[in-house]
């Protein structure tokens, strides 16, 4: 636990020391950088320790508060949150570190990395925190920082619009979680969390309310749909290595407040299975679907998160779906599918960020109609992306296709194992689970092949650069781990098996079988393990047989008018999409087109637009809010502009407050 609050101060000082040197970008980012980095190792130790098998450690610290403690703590669970966190945290800051550089001049360069050490504190302090009020500062701590990283382009009235609605959303979510923890802690007499996991459980009532706000606090920060409003306008808005931490583990952030408080509320009940199982789905065909027709990539990105994150909980609602009924198989395997799924998640989304960041480090622009033929040009980065790409539509033989593939046994296996009409529902979801992989496949198909290949499509495309190897060594560090995720899973499930039990109260030895005993998740792991190994081999024989053919000689040829290519022979990432998938997804998950025909005898100009709106956005949310605008605008008249209007105000509502609680002691009396 030392060396852990050791690698917390040190990011927080290195922080304000680029703060104080902001007259020196350089060393600003080289102070902010370096801080990160040393920091970041430091805390590998102990959490890579405590989640092989090391005793839990705690520190307490006076805190001069009402109800307030510093207490923070490691366990298994925690453990298994900060190897992600600290591992992606540095490779961000190296790959941060050049990509800042382009807005030497025109901004703080000091500030940036003072928030940026900040924000990734703040997620280690949130994972380790033990009692209520400290979590809940640790928490605005990392909310807030996020929320001025995300702003960094504020002169963009889209920047602001997305840091608008990731503040709001944020303190929502806050509300929902001070609304937790005030009846855990009515319930335990006692804001440590200790001591709400020694009340429990939690009588049926109570324990309906602590999930649901539970739910919706921390997932409107993991993005769980219908809570997702802000991920798609805040990670396309943030730098690049703002947003590989923010989608690769701040939203995990989320995940983890999830599992802390079911935690917190005893065994579990039958129908929290079912109610993830659905919300997981939901999220993950929301998510695919709107990915599908985005044309900025950080957006793909970002609705792929979305869907991702529907995968994790559709994976522990199976999960705890089997312990309820007393499926042990379905069970192991829904919780390593979940659990391996947010370490493998967090490698991919960060590659995959870090490489949209890499082509608009490159090209200046993040619009896939603009770009085109960057393979060519950006031979590193085009490369890495695909390599990210294959993984994360859960192609063998990368990692996301382990995880993914532990999900579907669990949902198979439940379907045929389970009795009436909950066999039935599974069996459902696997065919919509293979909808959501076949449409994911089809995304990054449409991502890569309109963004790498053909011709550019604008100038940007077509002066494309490389970015140096401070950007692309740490993409190539994470490809390399999501090659090695794919090749050992059975290492990583060995090395996790602590905090499952941690979490679920699922004995490490019956979650980690003998690799003879075949209904066990390592079992399956090492037949997945042999598909990988199978599809490298077949890879390697293709690789083989082109290299023995030699170079083949080119020269044009006749091709039916294509022998000058350009841009507008090529299909539009919109072209491709419709052309695929219109005739699958419900009408609305579609595009919305507006046409401006050409009237009259001498017709002028026609217009087409096309948009891709969130469908829960423009049917529930947008309405929401113009509701509220125009009622709450009517308000207006209490804005004198005048201090003494403001004061009387205050005066007047301690007065109601003083003369309410008179009344109820009276009428108590009485």
């Amino acid at each position: 636990m030392d060396l852990l609050l050791i690698a917390v101060a040190l990011i927080l000082c290195g922080g304000v020391f680029s703060l104080l040197l902001s007259r020196s970008p350089m060393w600003a980012t080289r102070i902010g950088v370096g801080a990160v980095v040393a920091g970041c190792l430091l805390g590998l130790w102990p959490a890579v320790a405590g989640l092989l098998g090391g005793v839990p450690e705690g520190f307490r610290l006076p805190w001069p508060v009402p109800n307030g403690e510093i207490y923070v703590r490691l366990d298994p669970l925690s453990c298994f949150f900060l190897i992600p966190i600290f591992a992606l945290s540095a490779l961000a800051a190296v790959y941060g570190g050049n990509y800042m550089l382009a807005y030497r001049g025109r901004k703080s360069l000091g500030a940036h990395w003072f928030l940026f050490n900040v924000f990734v504190a703040g997620m280690v302090l949130v994972v380790v925190a033990r009692q209520a009020l400290f979590f809940l500062v640790v928490w605005e701590m990392m909310s807030l920082a996020a929320f001025f990283l995300v702003t960094l382009e504020h002169e963009k009235q889209e920047v602001r619009v997305a840091g608008w609605i990731y503040l709001i959303a944020a303190h929502v979510g806050v509300a929902f979680l001070f609304g937790l923890f005030l009846v855990l802690g009515r319930h335990a007499g006692s804001f440590d969390f200790d001591q709400f996991m020694a009340a429990a459980p939690l009588a049926p009532s109570t324990a309906v309310v602590v999930f649901i706000l539970g739910l919706v606090g921390f997932g409107t920060k993991a993005g769980l749909v219908p809570f997702h409003i802000w991920l798609p306008e805040a990670h396309p808005a943030a730098p690049s290595h703002v947003s590989a931490l923010m989608s690769g583990v701040m939203i995990k952030v989320g995940i983890y407040g999830l599992l802390r408080t079911l935690m917190f509320m005893g065994a579990p009940a039958a129908w929290w299975g079912p109610v993830l199982v659905v919300i997981g789905i939901l999220g993950a065909v929301l998510g695919v679907s709107l990915a599908l027709f985005q044309r900025d990539i950080k957006r793909v990105l970002a609705y792929s998160s979305i869907e991702n994150i529907g995968l994790i909980v559709l994976s522990f609602g199976v999960g705890i779906w089997g312990l309820t009924t007393g499926h042990q198989w379905v069970a192991l395997l829904g919780l390593a599918g979940g659990f391996l799924h947010i370490w493998n998640h967090s490698l991919m989304k960060g590659l995959m960020f870090m490489a949209a960041g890499s082509v608009l480090h490159g090209t200046g622009t993040r619009d896939i109609e603009k770009l085109g033929g960057l393979l060519r040009r950006l031979p590193r980065t085009g490369a890495l992306m695909m390599l990210g790409a294959v993984a994360i539509a859960a192609i063998p033989p990368l990692n996301g296709f382990v995880s993914e593939w532990l999900i579907y046994l669990a949902l198979v296996n439940g379907g045929l194992q389970f009795q009436g009409i909950s066999g039935v529902v599974l069996l459902l979801m696997v065919g919509i689970l293979a909808l959501v992989g076949g449409l994911a496949l089809i995304c990054f198909v449409r991502l890569t092949g309109m963004a790498l290949l053909g011709e550019p499509r604008s100038p940007q495309a077509a002066g494309a650069h490389e970015s140096s190897r401070w950007m692309t060594v740490p993409m190539g560090i994470l490809a390399g781990c999501c090659v090695l995720a794919a090749l050992f899973p059975q290492v990583l499930l060995r090395t996790f098996s602590r905090a499952v039990e941690t979490a679920f109260a699922v004995p490490a030895p019956v979650f980690v079988a003998a690799t003879d005993t075949a209904r066990s998740p390592l079992a399956i792991l090492g037949m997945v393990n042999g598909v990988i190994w199978l599809s490298l081999g077949v890879i390697a024989l293709l690789l083989l047989i082109a290299l023995r053919r030699g170079r083949v000689a080119a020269d044009a040829t006749w091709g039916c008018g294509y022998v000058a290519p350009t841009a507008k022979m090529q299909y539009t990432g919109k072209s491709f999409s419709e052309m695929i998938v219109t005739r699958v997804l419900p009408r609305p998950f579609l595009p919305k087109t507006r046409e401006e025909a050409p009237e009259g005898l001498f017709p002028g100009k026609g217009a087409m637009t096309t948009s891709y709106p969130d469908t829960l956005r423009r049917i529930f949310y947008q309405p929401s809010f113009d509701w509220l605008v125009g009622h709450f605008t009517r308000l207006r008249w209490l804005q004198k502009g005048q201090i003494q209007f403001y004061m009387m105000y205050f005066v007047v509502a301690l007065v109601a407050a003083f003369a309410w609680f008179v009344l109820r002691r009276w009428v108590m009396h009485e």
